[in-house]
């Protein structure tokens, strides 16, 4: 290719370049303007200055002071890690067991198990409640967990990215002795690892950002979450938007770190990718 060619294809890709900085830009924009408005006052918020300002430290003390930030935090890394690796165990196994162990009945069930996912979260609620709160667990990490640590897209994932699984391994590994628990923990889940990273992006940050269920099942409000922490700030009858904003970047920066730690496997997770 001559310098010529490579000038006249580099000049028609400008306008490409163009574009995508223009989007790119209005893509990070909502994130630079929580951070610029996390420094600055609820006046200079409300506004709308979009320049860092040098009252980060103020609104972090008054976020501390006006509600309980590490107990939020931890409650959240709590049910979001626990919900994380139930349902990872639940939903993998049963997407191992519909695709490596088929059959026509097990079929059928899958696709009874996907009608499931037409049935909206709210159509439930009110039964998820009654039986959580007969079992005595309001206000525990299991209210949060038990209705959703099986979930049919999950298990979709997980089913049909088994079908990249080279079940030659699991043939191997019986004639070498393995129970088919051993053939899961010791082979099946090393091989599947991008689709596990996948599932957790997904899982955890479904878990994190969850509030219209802990609303309901947490009336204690040492049980709150970060979500339901951010609404009661933003609910008052004044609202401090500073204060506000604080709030949001610490609920934001966990989810933010599992996805840019996790995004490599994640893409080969979404694609099927089998290590």
């Amino acid at each position: 290719m001559t310098k010529k060619n490579s000038s006249a294809i580099q000049r028609r890709l400008i306008p490409t370049y163009i574009f995508l900085i223009i989007v790119s830009f209005i893509s990070v924009f909502p994130l630079y303007w929580m951070i610029a408005a996390a420094t600055n006052r609820s006046v200079d918020v409300a506004r709308g200055k979009i320049t860092f300002g040098a009252y980060a430290l103020e609104n972090f003390q008054k976020l501390t002071q006006q509600t309980d930030l590490w107990g939020a935090l931890g409650n959240s890394f709590l049910y979001a890690i626990v919900q994380t690796v139930v349902a990872l165990l639940v939903c993998s196994l049963a997407g191992y067991g519909f695709e490596l162990y088929h059959d026509k009945w097990k079929d059928k069930v899958f696709s009874i198990l996907l009608l499931a996912m037409m049935i909206p979260q709210v159509a439930t609620m009110i039964p998820l409640f009654k039986m959580i709160s007969s079992a005595g667990l309001l206000n525990t990490v299991w209210a949060f967990i038990l209705p959703s640590i099986s979930t049919p897209f999950l298990i979709m994932m997980f089913r049909q990215n088994s079908r990249n699984f080279p079940v030659d391994i699991m043939e191997a590994a019986r004639l070498d002795g393995l129970s088919e628990l051993q053939i899961y923990f010791r082979m099946y889940m090393p091989v599947m690892k991008s689709t596990y990273a996948a599932a957790a992006v997904i899982t955890f940050m479904n878990a994190w950002n969850s509030y219209l269920w802990p609303k309901v099942v947490m009336a204690d409000t040492r049980a709150q979450t970060m979500p339901m922490l951010i609404a009661n700030l933003a609910s008052g009858y004044t609202v401090d938007y500073g204060v506000l904003m604080m709030g949001v970047l610490f609920c934001s920066i966990p989810t933010m770190i599992i996805f840019f730690v996790l995004q490599k496997q994640f893409a080969e997770g979404i694609t099927g990718s089998v290590k």
